[in-house]
């Protein structure tokens, strides 16, 4: 396995997190969950800062984002797989 790109907390989480600097759009990243070690690959849409958000799957507005296990907030815009999660398109529940 080469070094991951993309860290996962667990299995239920639907975004991972970029831990490598300049990751840019097309790239092949390694993700790994770090749950039980285990690994995937999945290609980022755009270019996404180190400690931002990548999208698993694809989301509709009013989905729920889990990462680390938990809800982070409610989807804004409709997000595809490999896409960058961040203020422009998710928002918290708590206003």
């Amino acid at each position: 396995m080469s070094i991951p790109q993309l860290l996962v907390h667990d299995h239920k989480d639907n975004v991972g997190v970029v831990v490598v600097e300049d990751l840019t759009a097309g790239t092949n990243m390694t993700c790994v969950v770090t749950e039980d070690d285990s690994d995937f690959e999945l290609t980022s849409n755009d270019d996404v800062p180190i400690g931002h958000k990548v999208a698993l799957q694809d989301f509709a507005v009013g989905d729920t984002v889990i990462k680390y296990g938990e809800d982070i907030g409610k989807v804004v815009a409709p997000i595809k797989k490999g896409a960058h999660v961040h203020v422009h398109n998710l928002k918290t529940k708590r206003w």
